[in-house]
């Protein structure tokens, strides 16, 4: 299963300012195959440490750090001599060993020519601990569910994904092929991207063992919880986790304490959210007062909107029927179009690699779905469930801002009218060319 995540692995290994790498990512994203795909195609050797449960690694780090010993410790677990430059070093689960992190620091400066990656299935929740954490010494990457270019490559459409990534496109191409994108794209916001349900839809084309996959990656999360946090914590955590569907449900999906509990307060739930974010579970998109330069000092951290880290995952928490796929394009408009709104965010993040955020004006007669900084251009987002671009808000916000770049997705055909680009839903890869120019 192709991640494209592995061509920043290869840049990272040949960089000159090459440092230890944290890998982050949800449990069940796919980190651990990954590291160990790009140890098999472009080391001589890859040595894999796994921390969890390993009192002789957790005593090899608990010494003083030295290099040749902590080299020999990790040659006797894996059985081989490790070799810079031709042996790639994996740590997974490091943070179940915090001396393990605090070590990174020591290989950047004492070892740097032996190429480390690590990673941990709640890393993120980790860091936001008391560990000493190796501050300006790591280089960091994200991994995210299989985009929608990677799940048209795992299913088989090689063609099609090239099309939708091809920065000289043919747009006529495009329109003959929308209906089987389209076709698509509704079996990839049933199915998800993530890597174990994708595989189960691959092998079996059965919506039931979709369906069944997913609802055993919730229970994972759930068991997540409950092990790594207090009772009461885990409770809040529940909570606001259930509310996702109900929030996205709303004609304004600002997130609501009330949603989560009647009387519920800010203060309350807050560490639950930060929890799930760092979890890499949620995803926090906050509003900004205004979109100037650099967007994130415009930030309004109070009002936010919540999402998921995967379109399957919602529909699974929802119990949505698979039914809703022979419904003509039913499925994008479902909940308000929270589901396209959900896919949207997705591939901001994994195809696009920026973080989204969104604008509502004062007076709450006008919102942006999304907005996003290119360089030194903020660019707004209307997010449109069907072929319906009446789009008052985006008219407000223009006239307001005079942006240089507009996107709007749907499912209409591409159309570049200066400003305004129509881009339909399944060629969203495509605005990876407007981000480069």
């Amino acid at each position: 299963m192709y991640r494209t995540l592995i061509e920043d692995l290869k840049k990272w290994k040949n960089s000159m300012h090459r440092k230890p790498l944290i890998l982050q990512g949800a449990r069940q994203t796919g980190k651990t195959w990954l590291m160990k795909e790009f140890g098999r195609t472009e080391y001589k050797n890859t040595a894999y440490l796994f921390c969890q449960e390993n009192p002789a690694l957790e005593a090899l780090f608990d010494a003083p750090f030295d290099k040749e010993r902590l080299l020999n410790g990790f040659q006797l677990i894996c059985g081989f001599k490790i070799e810079p430059e031709e042996t790639l070093i994996i740590i997974d689960e490091i943070q179940d060993i915090p001396k393990a992190i605090t070590s990174l620091k020591f290989f950047y400066e004492q070892a740097p020519e032996y190429h480390i990656i690590c990673a941990g299935s709640l890393l993120g929740v980790s860091l936001h601990k008391d560990v000493s954490f190796p501050v300006g010494k790591v280089n960091f990457l994200n991994l995210y569910p299989l985009s929608f270019t990677e799940f048209l490559l795992a299913v088989g459409k090689e063609r099609q994904a090239d099309l939708i990534n091809d920065s000289n496109q043919d747009p006529q191409i495009l329109k003959a092929f929308s209906g089987e994108f389209t076709e698509y794209l509704k079996y990839y916001f049933y199915v998800g991207g993530m890597p174990e349900v994708v595989s189960a839809w691959v092998e079996t084309k059965d919506f039931s063992e979709v369906r069944r996959v997913q609802k055993e990656l919730l229970e994972t999360y759930a068991n997540d919880v409950s092990k790594h946090t207090s009772s009461e914590m885990a409770n809040k955590i529940k909570q606001v986790w259930d509310s996702v569907p109900s929030q996205l449900a709303k004609e304004n999906k600002k997130f609501l304490y009330s949603v989560v509990r009647g009387s519920a307060r800010a203060r309350e739930y807050e560490n639950a959210i930060n929890w799930l974010k760092n979890a890499g579970l949620l995803v926090k998109v906050h509003r900004v007062n205004k979109p100037g330069l650099p967007v994130k000092a415009y930030e309004d951290l109070a009002s936010f909107k919540i999402f998921i880290i995967d379109t399957g995952l919602l529909c699974s928490m929802t119990n949505l029927s698979a039914k809703v796929l022979l419904e003509g394009n039913r499925l994008f408009t479902e909940f308000k179009g929270a589901l396209t709104e959900q896919y949207v965010c997705q591939q901001m993040l994994s195809e696009l690699k920026v973080e989204p955020f969104y604008w509502s004006a004062k007076d709450g007669t006008a919102e942006i779905d999304f907005i996003f900084q290119n360089d030194d251009e903020i660019v707004p987002v209307e997010v449109k469930a069907e072929i319906n671009l009446q789009a008052k808000s985006l008219k407000v916000y223009r006239d307001a801002y005079s942006p240089k770049t507009a996107f709007r997705f749907s499912l209409a055909e591409p159309v570049d009218h200066g400003v305004l680009k129509d881009i339909p839903l399944y060629d969203l890869p495509f605005v990876k060319k407007w981000l480069k120019d």
